[in-house]
């Protein structure tokens, strides 16, 4: 697949990749925040907010970009699929976060740094699959990639629910642990779903 670009249709694939960038930095961040001390949550909560603040605001610019574009790379419907679905996986990171300051979590379970850190693989190979969408030979290899690790989320998601639910006896500490296993959960098929559309793109210009 090649696209045939026009004069500054490469924008939409720089602020395609600079939203994956934002989606990786957000990632590395959550995982920081769940190996630091508590103390710190704040600071890593506050970084990865203003990242997904940076991340709505290339959102912006690519929709505004498309209601003045007579012609775009590909489909208006998939460019706006794939900006929404990219926002999307930065949106859970920040939810995921802000979930272990407002339900006041002190100490990060294995299953929890677990699931950041797929997430982190994911955004990496999110970021990959996206900076190969003008000449994307190679690009399959991402996106098995991406399908992989969700499956990998998942495993860790029921084992981590099963345990919860099996091990843990106090009401509201079951209602905390299984929101956020549920959001970072969440964030893994977003992921994936940015994988999907992307490969909707590739087979539709091949």
């Amino acid at each position: 697949m090649a696209f045939r670009l026009l004069p500054r249709e490469d924008e939409y694939f720089a602020l395609f990749s600079q939203m994956a960038e934002k989606i990786q930095e957000a990632s590395n961040s959550l995982v920081a925040m769940m190996q630091d001390r508590r103390e710190s949550f704040e600071t890593h909560v506050k970084h990865i907010k203003d990242v997904e603040h940076e991340c709505d605001e290339l959102t912006h610019k690519v929709t505004t970009k498309l209601n003045k574009s007579f012609i775009t790379p590909f489909d208006r419907e998939d460019i706006f699929a794939l900006v929404v679905a990219l926002d999307d996986v930065c949106d859970y990171i920040d939810a995921g976060a802000r979930a272990i300051l407002m339900y006041d979590i002190k100490e990060i379970t294995d299953h929890a740094k677990h699931l950041a850190k797929v997430i982190q693989s994911l955004a990496i190979e999110i970021n990959s699959a996206v900076s190969m969408l003008a000449k994307p030979n190679g690009m399959n290899q991402h996106i098995v990639e991406i399908h992989r690790l969700e499956n990998e989320a998942d495993d860790v998601y029921f084992r981590a629910i099963g345990e919860l639910f099996q091990n843990e006896t106090d009401t509201l500490t079951v209602i905390r642990w299984k929101e956020l296993y549920e959001i970072l959960e969440n964030g893994t098929d977003h992921c994936e779903r940015v994988a999907n559309i992307i490969e909707s793109i590739f087979l539709k210009h091949t």
